[in-house]
């Protein structure tokens, strides 16, 4: 009877062990697959494919899979406020096929027409839709108003402003500027950073420093133009931190808390997470990323928004369509 009993908790014990080693096989197989599934969906080859625009443009645009645009809106919305002049634009073309990121800088002063209103500046136009139709309509409104004027598709909007680009500078933990040329604070946010200067070549920044950089103006050779230089050197600097290995468990805890970061964008998590992904893969800033800025020539114009007569920029439209063939259209 013993024996039995024995060769029955024998039998029993090993049926146990099958069910155990099943048991995590099939778990295993279950996080696999769900792993697979997940990374199939935000794998940005596949994720962006077929992308919708926000707006239609006038000539034929070809947009291969894995290629997107974003118009990055840098505005001067304070606090609690509704409305903002947009103080940056910057358009990218990110080609994840070929890890190469086109950045083109719009200068805030350049003349643009807004149907029933009139002539006026492109910093203006934000300010004037969101007075007209509310905060979120308004941006988005401007947003189809540059796409317009360059007469190129954009597929996602972010905008940010003072205290959205310091928080998300400091969630990286500072970065390091190579600065073009020397920099001093003319207009700085803070009092006490009053004419600050900062020399020419590399410097390791906190979020405030950096911020009261980009946002100089006056000191700089082509005042609008070197500001362009400065936030160029900036986005360069957060995304080689961000892109840093090192700071690669930090990607999901800054998608998370981008309301800190953005005032506004029609972005979700999973598309900045399928970005991350795509550009921590060996990022090199030098190699990958490319910077151009739009010239034009300065004439003084009346703006029908301001009442008065204001230094304008206008675009030459021959070197913006030959940028847009050569640089955003791949």
């Amino acid at each position: 009877m013993q024996e039995n009993r024995r060769r029955r908790n024998k039998r029993q014990t090993k049926k146990k062990h099958h069910l155990w080693f099943w048991g995590i096989l099939i778990a295993i197989l279950i996080i696999c697959g769900s792993v697979w599934m997940m990374w199939n969906y935000l794998n940005p080859q596949k994720h962006f494919s077929n992308l919708k625009t926000l707006n239609t443009t006038k000539t034929k645009y070809h947009q291969a899979k894995g290629t997107f645009n974003i118009l990055v809106i840098g505005s001067d919305e304070r606090p609690n406020q509704v409305t903002g002049h947009t103080d940056s634009m910057l358009l990218v073309h990110a080609n994840l096929n070929s890890h190469k990121y086109n950045i083109v800088s719009i200068p805030r002063d350049s003349r643009i027409y807004m149907q029933n209103f009139g002539y006026t500046k492109l910093t203006s136009v934000q300010s004037v839709y969101q007075e007209k139709y509310g905060a979120k309509k308004g941006v988005l409104m401007a947003v189809k108003t540059i796409s317009s004027y360059l007469n190129v598709p954009v597929n996602y909007y972010l905008e940010t402003n003072y205290w959205g680009f310091r928080s998300m500078v400091a969630a990286v933990g500072g970065i390091t500027m190579n600065l073009p040329f020397n920099v001093t604070l003319t207009h700085p946010w803070y009092a006490d950073d009053q004419n600050k200067t900062f020399t020419k070549g590399k410097h390791n920044l906190d979020a405030k420093m950096v911020t009261e950089i980009v946002h100089e103006r006056d000191s700089l050779p082509g005042t609008d133009f070197g500001r362009q230089r400065l936030q160029e050197d900036a986005l360069v600097g957060i995304a080689n931190k961000v892109s840093n290995p090192v700071n690669a468990f930090k990607i999901p805890a800054l998608v998370n808390s981008t309301s800190k970061f953005l005032v506004a964008t029609n972005m979700n998590k999973t598309d900045m997470i399928s970005i991350a992904l795509a550009v921590a893969n060996n990022f090199d800033a030098k190699k990958q990323l490319h910077y151009f800025q739009l010239k034009g020539t300065n004439e003084v114009a009346y703006d029908n928004i301001l009442e008065n007569y204001n230094d304008e920029i206008i675009l030459n439209k021959a070197d913006l369509q030959k940028i847009i063939s050569n640089k955003l259209d791949n």
